[in-house]
C-alpha cells in the first residue's frame, strides 16, 4: 500500500513540474523566437491559416490596383524578353492614355540598349514623372553596406520624413543598379528586394531599404506615397513602427518588413496582357483613376515568387499585393511577445489541471479538445481580424506537456495496476480486480475503519477425520472442498481473506465499498451450505468419509488494510473486535447444532430485506442470547436456513431470555 501511495504522491507531483518546466521553456522560447523555428515551423502553420481563411471568409479583391502582365502571350505576338525600350515605351504611353492615378513599372534597366532607344523610353518617363515610380536593383548581402554618396538621381526618390531613428534596423543595400541616362533621371524610385523566409515563400515586404545614409521606400510603398499625398499628407517612416500617412498606419516589423495579406493564388487581381493594350484589342480606358504596375508574368522573365498560395506568382502580382493592402488598410496585425507568452502560460496553466487528472484516457481526451480549442481560436483571430498570434508554441507547450504527462501517467497506472493485481488477484474475482485498476479511487488502500460483513466457516471435527485418514486423501479432499467454497465466495463478490488450516476467512464491503455487504455474505453462506451437500454427495458416491461445515458471520467496523512486514509478508486483511465475535459465533454452530449463525448486527442489515420479500426462501431462527469471551454485553444470533423455493422466508425471534457465557475460543 505504501509503494502505491509513492505511486500516486510521485504523479501528482510529476504532472505539476512536467507541464511547468515545459511552460517556462516554451516562454524563454518565445523571447529568443529562433528563426529556424520561426521560418519553418510556424510559417508552414502560417500557410494552413491562409488557406483555411480563404475558404472560410475569402477577402473581397481589391478593385482599384490592376497589373499590366508581359505574358507569354505577349512574347508570342512582340518577340523575346527583353524587348526594345521603345516597346515598353509605346506601351506605358498606351497606359497613360487611360489616364490611370499612378503607375509603377516593376523592370529593371540595369545597361544601355541604345542612345536612341534609350531616349524614347526616357521621354516617356519624363512626361509622367510626376505619376510614374520605376524600380531600381538594390543589391543586399549580410555584413556589407554602402559608405559613400548616393546618386543625385535618388535623393527625390528618398524618404524624406522619419521618426524614432535609434530603432531603426533595416536592411541595408550595398549597391544600386541605376537605369542608364537619360532614363535614371526621368523617373521617381522604389526598390523591390524581398527576401523569402528559410522555407523558400516569400511573406514580407520590406516597406524600406537603407542606402548610405537614406532610406527608400519600396515600389508599392513610392506608389502609395505618390497616390495619397495630396489627401493624407506627407509619408513618414517609423522606427520600429512602419509608415503612416496622416492617419493611415502601416504596420511593420523591426526591420521595416510589412507582413504581406496575400488574397490567394496568382492571378487574383485584375490584370490585361500588355499584347491585347499593343494591338488595340483592349482600350485603356479601364485604367482611369487606377493605380497600376507594369511587369512580366511569363516564365521566361524568371520573376516568379513562391508565396503560401502558390509557387509561380509573378513578382509584379506579390507588389499589386503590397499596394493593394496600403490602399484598403488590409494588414496583418503581428501579437506581441507579451500576448504569445500569455497565450504559453495559460496553455501551459491548463496542461497541469489537466494533469492532476488521474485517468489517463481522459486527460489524453481533455488533452486533444484543447488542442483543437487552441488551434481553432488561433484560427479564428487570424480569418475574422487579420491578426496573427504565434500557434507552434502554445501548441508545442499542450503537445509537449501532454505527451510527456500522460506517457508517465500511462508507466505510473502500468505499475499501480500490476501492484493493485499483485495484492488482489488472490484475495477478490478478476472483475473486482479490474475494476480497482480502472478506479482505483474505490478503495481506499491504506489502512482504514470500515463496517464489513465477516464470515468464518470450518470444517467439524476435521482433526479427527485427518487422524482416522492417510495424509494423501485428506489433502485432496481438504484442496477440494477448499477450491469449491472459494469459487462461491468469490461468485458472491467476497474478498478471500486466508485459510487457516482447515478454516475460511472472506469479508464484504472491502476492498470496493459495497453498500449489501450482509446481504452478499448471507447468500453466500447459503450457497456454500448448497455446494457442501453436492460434495457430500459426491463424496459419499465414492465411498469417502464426507465433511460437514459451521458458519459464523457478523457485521461491523473494523481496520482493514495490508498488514504484515513491508517487503516480507503482507495480507489485505481485517481485524478488530467484530472479526473476533465473528469467528466466535461460527464455534457456536456446533453447540446449537446448526450450520449457519449470524449475530444480531448482521441480522439488522437483512431484516428488511426479508420482510420485503427481496431476500426469500430463507429460514431466520433466534437462538438466544450470548457473551462471547472477552465481551461484557450480550448479542443475539440467529440460525439462518435455506427453505424450498415454494416456500417464503420466515423469521422467528427467540423468547429465551437467557444469557449464555461462553469461555472458550
Amino acid at each position: 500500500m505504501p509503494v502505491i501511495n509513492i505511486h500516486r504522491k510521485l504523479s501528482s507531483a510529476v504532472s505539476v513540474i512536467i507541464p511547468l518546466m515545459v511552460t517556462v521553456l516554451m516562454c524563454a522560447v518565445v523571447l529568443i523566437n529562433p528563426a529556424f523555428i520561426d521560418e519553418y515551423i510556424e510559417t508552414l502553420l502560417l500557410d494552413y491559416r491562409f488557406k483555411v481563411r480563404n475558404i472560410i471568409a475569402p477577402p473581397e479583391l481589391p478593385d482599384r490596383v490592376m497589373t499590366v502582365l508581359i505574358d507569354e502571350k505577349s512574347l508570342r505576338k512582340y518577340g523575346r524578353w527583353p524587348w526594345s525600350r521603345k516597346l515598353q515605351a509605346e506601351l506605358v504611353e498606351t497606359v497613360f492614355k487611360g489616364e490611370p492615378a499612378v503607375v509603377g513599372i516593376d523592370i529593371f534597366y540595369p545597361e544601355v540598349e541604345s542612345f536612341t532607344a534609350d531616349s524614347v523610353l526616357a521621354d516617356t518617363f519624363s512626361r509622367h514623372r510626376g505619376r510614374l515610380v520605376a524600380a531600381p536593383g538594390f543589391e543586399v548581402e549580410k555584413s556589407r553596406s554602402y559608405s559613400h554618396d548616393i546618386p543625385d538621381v535618388l535623393y527625390d526618390s528618398a524618404a524624406a520624413r522619419m521618426k524614432n531613428l535609434s530603432q531603426f534596423r533595416a536592411f541595408e543595400a550595398f549597391r544600386v543598379l541605376l537605369p542608364p541616362d537619360p532614363i535614371a533621371g526621368a523617373a521617381l524610385f522604389g526598390h523591390v528586394y524581398s527576401m523569402p523566409d528559410r522555407d523558400g515563400k516569400l511573406r514580407w515586404d520590406n516597406l524600406y531599404l537603407k542606402f548610405g545614409d537614406e532610406y527608400f521606400p519600396s515600389l508599392a510603398l513610392k506608389m502609395a506615397e505618390v497616390l495619397l499625398f495630396d489627401t493624407h499628407g506627407p509619408m513618414n517612416l517609423i522606427g520600429g513602427g512602419g509608415a503612416q500617412f496622416g492617419e493611415l498606419m502601416i504596420p511593420a516589423d523591426e526591420f521595416g518588413r510589412m507582413h504581406i495579406n496575400y488574397y490567394g493564388h496568382e492571378g487574383l487581381i485584375n490584370h490585361v496582357s500588355a499584347a491585347d493594350l499593343l494591338d488595340g484589342s483592349i482600350k485603356p480606358d479601364m485604367f482611369k483613376d487606377m493605380v497600376v504596375i507594369i511587369g512580366t508574368s511569363a516564365i521566361a522573365t524568371y520573376d516568379l515568387k513562391n508565396t503560401p498560395f502558390s509557387a509561380n506568382m509573378p513578382g509584379v502580382e506579390k507588389n499589386a499585393t503590397v499596394l493593394a493592402n496600403v490602399l484598403n488598410g488590409f494588414f496583418i496585425t503581428m501579437a506581441g511577445p507579451l500576448v504569445n507568452l500569455s497565450v504559453v502560460f495559460l496553455c501551459g496553466l491548463i496542461a497541469m489541471l489537466i494533469g492532476l487528472r488521474k485517468d489517463a484516457a481522459h486527460s489524453l481526451i481533455i488533452y486533444c479538445g484543447l488542442t483543437i480549442l487552441l488551434c481553432i481560436s488561433n484560427f479564428v483571430f487570424f480569418t475574422l481580424y487579420d491578426y496573427r498570434m504565434n500557434l507552434i508554441y502554445p501548441l508545442a507547450t499542450i503537445l509537449v506537456s501532454g505527451a510527456l504527462v500522460i506517457s508517465y501517467r500511462y508507466f505510473i497506472e502500468e505499475r499501480r495496476a500490476r501492484d493493485i493485481r499483485r495484492m488482489f488477484s488472490s484475495y477478490v474475482t478478476e472483475r473486482v480486480v479490474n475494476e480497482l485498476i480502472k478506479h482505483p479511487g474505490m478503495a481506499k488502500l491504506g489502512g482504514e475503519r470500515r463496517e464489513v460483513t465477516v464470515l468464518f466457516a470450518d470444517i467439524s471435527g476435521f482433526t479427527t477425520f485427518s487422524e482416522n485418514h492417510d495424509p494423501e486423501q485428506v489433502v485432496d479432499m481438504l484442496n477440494e472442498y477448499l477450491g469449491a467454497m472459494t469459487d462461491v465466495i468469490f461468485r458472491w463478490e467476497g474478498t478471500l481473506d486466508k485459510f487457516i488450516g482447515d478454516a475460511i476467512v472472506a469479508f464484504w464491503g472491502a476492498p470496493l465499498q459495497q453498500n449489501n455487504h450482509a446481504e452478499l455474505a448471507v447468500r453466500c453462506s447459503l450457497n456454500m451450505m448448497q455446494k457442501l451437500d453436492q460434495l457430500r454427495a459426491k463424496w459419499i458416491a465414492e465411498g469417502k468419509t464426507p465433511l460437514s461445515m459451521g458458519v459464523g458471520l457478523n457485521t461491523g467496523e473494523v481496520l482493514v488494510g495490508n498488514i504484515g512486514a513491508e517487503g516480507k509478508k503482507m495480507d489485505y486483511t481485517v481485524i478488530g473486535d467484530q472479526v473476533n465475535i465473528g469467528a466466535r459465533v461460527e464455534s457456536l454452530t456446533r453447540k446449537y447444532d446448526t450450520h449457519i449463525l449470524i449475530t444480531e448486527m448482521t441480522y439488522s442489515k437483512i431484516e428488511e430485506l426479508i420482510r420485503n420479500g427481496k431476500l426469500g426462501h430463507i429460514f431466520i431462527q433466534g437462538k438466544g442470547n450470548v457473551v462471547v469471551k472477552g465481551k461484557k454485553h450480550s448479542i443475539t444470533i440467529y440460525a439462518v436456513k435455506a427453505l424450498d423455493p415454494a416456500m417464503d422466508s420466515l423469521i422467528e425471534t427467540s423468547t429465551d431470555e437467557s444469557v449464555i457465557h461462553m469461555r472458550e475460543k
